[in-house]
């Protein structure tokens, strides 16, 4: 192909947002031998101030934004009329009124975490009351002056759902009362709080699996390692050797209370491409293969379900080759492997190959992230 022809197929990548797939063929080794490297910081560059322009802008808005009917599809009537229409259930009435369990309260809307046990307390008003929010700027307050009275109205702070309304007459030392809708709430427990469970995925270079997953709400801890191989403790010069069998992979703590082990899936055929052979970009060989340890037999069911989703909508052009297997094996990767991306990135291998992916996945996947 033609250096022309070449530049042309960039720039309709460009296009298509499908850049990160060009820059994955830059692995830093080759990167300065490529005869469009130049061609192609030029067109980052260009890229890249567009980006950081919309990202901006993204981060001046404070909610989740979804469509009128996406919010119906997602929500059940009563939520919908309680937390999109500004409604109030039925006093006495919610499901979470005389809740004593230990826990945490969530934005039934959005999942942002709102209140803790310990601010719960009886008002005897019909509806679930608090003394005090999580910090953090969880919720945000707004005039109301409807029903024919002044009040101060709560809204989630993420994705501008009706809560309630805050009222200065609480009977602890803060003064206050957040009186909440039930039905604008979920709650989960400590038991579920701390529920675990662990998978282990291949996707190439760690580094970039790494500083992806460790983004997403849920997941409690990111490991990169090697797996699938023969030799006990191997080192990264040994597996980089393709002599022990084994794979980079990133082991992945979650909550599955917190992140469905789907969701988990689908970012990670996402931020890779799971239709090249033991390869990723220019990383090529076995220990670059696209590949899914599983835990249990549920990961396993869950791990074909997807695949087979993202076959029959035909997402790729050509088939997956990602090997679905029990796991075997983890030996944790040297230390400065670890958190690779969130130490280094400033580093050219980071902005050039990982930051795209993270780019993409904020867009792609913004309603699951930390």
């Amino acid at each position: 192909m033609t250096i022309k022809k070449q530049l042309r197929s960039i720039h309709e990548c460009l296009k298509k947002g499908k850049l990160r797939n060009e820059l994955n063929y830059l692995h830093m080794k080759r990167i300065k031998q490529h005869p469009l490297f130049f061609a192609l910081i030029l067109m980052v560059s260009l890229n890249s101030c567009a980006q950081t322009k919309e990202q901006d802008t993204e981060k001046k808005v404070t909610s989740l934004f979804k469509t009128d009917q996406e919010w119906k599809d997602q929500l059940t009537a009563e939520q919908y009329y309680v937390l999109r229409q500004e409604g109030t259930e039925k006093p006495f009435s919610g499901k979470l009124l005389l809740n004593n369990e230990k826990g945490i309260y969530k934005c039934a809307g959005c999942g942002n975490e709102l209140f803790s046990d310990n601010m719960k307390f009886d008002s005897h008003c019909g509806w679930p009351s608090f003394d005090k929010e999580i910090k953090g700027g969880k919720i945000v307050t707004k005039v109301d002056n409807s029903s024919g009275m002044k009040r101060t109205e709560i809204e989630c702070a993420k994705c501008g759902g009706h809560l309630g309304h805050l009222f200065d007459d609480g009977p602890t030392k803060t003064g206050l009362r957040y009186c909440v809708n039930s039905v604008s709430l979920d709650f989960v427990s400590e038991k579920d709080l701390n529920a675990r469970d662990t998978i282990t995925l291949g996707g190439g270079c760690f580094w970039c699996i790494e500083g992806v997953f460790e983004l997403l709400k849920g997941v409690k801890e990111v490991k990169s390692g090697y797996a699938g191989g023969t030799v006990k403790n191997p080192s990264y010069k040994a597996v980089c050797s393709g002599t022990t069998g084994h794979t980079e992979v990133v082991q992945v703590i979650f909550n599955p209370n917190e992140i469905k082990l789907e969701e988990l899936l689908q970012v990670f055929f996402t931020v890779h491409n799971p239709t090249t052979l033991n390869r990723q970009g220019a990383d090529v060989g076995t220990q670059y293969r696209s590949v899914l340890f599983y835990h249990s037999e549920k990961q396993k069911e869950m791990a074909h379900k997807v695949i087979n989703t993202l076959t029959q909508e035909k997402v790729f052009e050509v088939p997956i080759v990602t090997k679905i297997q029990p796991i075997q094996n983890f030996y944790e990767a040297e230390d400065y492997h670890q958190d690779y991306y969130e130490l280094n990135k400033t580093e050219p291998y980071c902005k050039m190959v990982i930051l795209p992916k993270v780019e993409k996945l904020e867009k792609v996947f913004k309603e699951i992230l930390k």
